[in-house]
């Protein structure tokens, strides 16, 4: 039994989202402020510059946690290091290396709260059961559901790892189960190209999440090397097949 006071009640947390067992909470004005930094703060504000946090309600659930993001526990919550074995902590430790995504990703579980380490990042959440797997760019990943397979997936060729700008590897989300992602752009800010058997083509490493059914390549932007030159464009990631792409277009 625990009681919890000056949090849901507190005039300076707003949750602004929640789906499953997740919240996020946003810190209206940053209060713990020098004089000097005052101004700085204040119009940080008002350009929706703010900290926002991540609570997560476990209810006999479990939850796979970045490392070192967990602020607080509250209640009958366990942690586990979600390594089973040597021989998937190797694994763990290669998709690491190649990911730029921390090697072990602890797992709560039990009943009771967890709230995660506040970021100015911008918290976006997935069904990863509507994309049927979603690949992540680095350093996109927050927290999932246990319930999520996590693999690493290689890009489809050479080109696409050092043209492309998303690297050979990254984290791919599986199953069915909700993600929370630090996105650097708020999700209303996002586009959402839905592509059945067709192609996307973007100038730039903007794309920040893509099915896993997708095929990724870097071509030219034109028919020739001499039209891609001309053009300004050079080369650009393509995104063909089927499936859906969450771009950041400020980014």
């Amino acid at each position: 039994m625990f009681q919890l006071n000056n949090f849901y009640d507190n005039g300076n947390m707003k949750c602004i989202s929640a789906l499953g067992q997740y919240q996020i909470f946003e810190h209206e004005k940053d209060l713990s402020v020098s004089p000097s930094m005052a101004e700085t703060a204040y119009f940080a504000a008002q350009m929706n510059v703010r900290r926002r946090q991540l609570l997560v309600n476990l209810n006999g659930t479990g939850c796979t946690v970045q490392a070192g993001a967990m602020q607080w526990m509250l209640g009958n919550v366990n942690m586990t290091s979600g390594v089973k074995g040597v021989g998937n902590f190797i694994g763990k430790a290669i998709g690491s290396a190649v990911t730029k995504e921390s090697a072990v990703k602890p797992e709560y579980s039990g009943t009771g709260l967890l709230m995660l380490e506040p970021t100015y990042k911008h918290l976006i959440f997935v069904d990863v059961a509507q994309w049927g797997s979603i690949v992540l760019d680095d350093g996109l990943f927050l927290a999932c559901d246990s319930t999520l397979t996590q693999q690493v997936v290689a890009r489809s060729n050479l080109s696409s790892a050092v043209l492309g700008g998303e690297g050979l590897f990254n984290l791919c989300l599986t199953g069915s189960g909700v993600a929370v992602l630090e996105s650097p752009v708020p999700q209303s800010e996002l586009i959402v190209f839905q592509v059945q058997d067709d192609v996307v083509k973007i100038d730039g490493n903007m794309a920040i999440a893509w099915s896993g059914s997708l095929q990724f390549t870097v071509e030219k932007s034109g028919k020739s090397l001499l039209g891609s030159a001309v053009s300004g464009e050079g080369l650009v990631n393509v995104y063909r097949g089927t499936g859906t792409i969450l771009m950041a277009p400020t980014a």
